[in-house]
């Protein structure tokens, strides 16, 4: 007699007896595994996803673990376990084997990348290219008129206003400006010298 369902009283299907489908499968039986297939690949899928947290990952593993119970079906023993916990056992094992992989490959690749403390060869070479352009800079502010190099030194580099720098110098306004376009001439010329040679 078939079981009845309580709302209707209509007769229901009984569920497929996941060990019998999974011994037949193991005779290589293709409908018993589309059965099989259908009856656990959703809550393969969640217990993979909960251990991978990824869901494209977890879609991978879980095809796999359902290649795997398609190869090794013989291997089922019903006297250990059900069907579905030797393939939530399969697919468990799986999922771990997967987040080790990963792990382990991030491990290699922070092994073979250079440490965070360790200086880039970019970093060093723009380094050196500063501290030539310093010197550069250095030495042909030595080639000015002593109010020349305060006046450009006050604005440039002290951040004083051309106001200011007449103040601080006691010198005239129109002065100081001229004197510091010459002076910026001068440099550009001695920089522009030095970088073409």
């Amino acid at each position: 007699m078939k079981p009845e369902d309580r709302a209707t009283g209509a007769p229901v299907a009984a569920a497929p007896d996941a060990d019998a489908l999974l011994r037949a499968v193991a005779k290589g039986d293709e409908e018993a595994f589309g059965r099989f297939y259908d009856l656990v690949v959703a809550r393969v899928f969640g217990l993979v996803r909960r251990v991978l947290r990824d869901a494209a990952q977890a879609e991978e593993v879980t095809q796999e673990v359902m290649v795997e119970v398609w190869r090794t079906a013989g291997r089922f023993d019903p006297v250990r376990g059900s069907a579905t916990a030797w393939v939530f056992t399969i697919a468990h094992r799986r999922a771990v084997d997967r987040v080790r992989a990963e792990q382990a490959s991030a491990d290699r690749v922070r092994r073979l990348a250079p440490e965070a403390t360790q200086t880039a060869a970019d970093a060093v070479v723009e380094e050196a290219t500063a501290q030539l352009e310093r010197q550069q800079v250095r030495r042909c502010l030595k080639t000015l008129t002593e109010l020349q190099r305060e006046a450009i030194t006050l604005a440039y580099y002290n951040g004083y206003t051309y106001r200011e720098v007449a103040q601080l110098l006691n010198a005239g306004l129109p002065t100081v400006k001229t004197r510091m376009r010459d002076g910026l001439i001068r440099l550009r010329d001695c920089l522009g010298v030095e970088v073409g040679a």
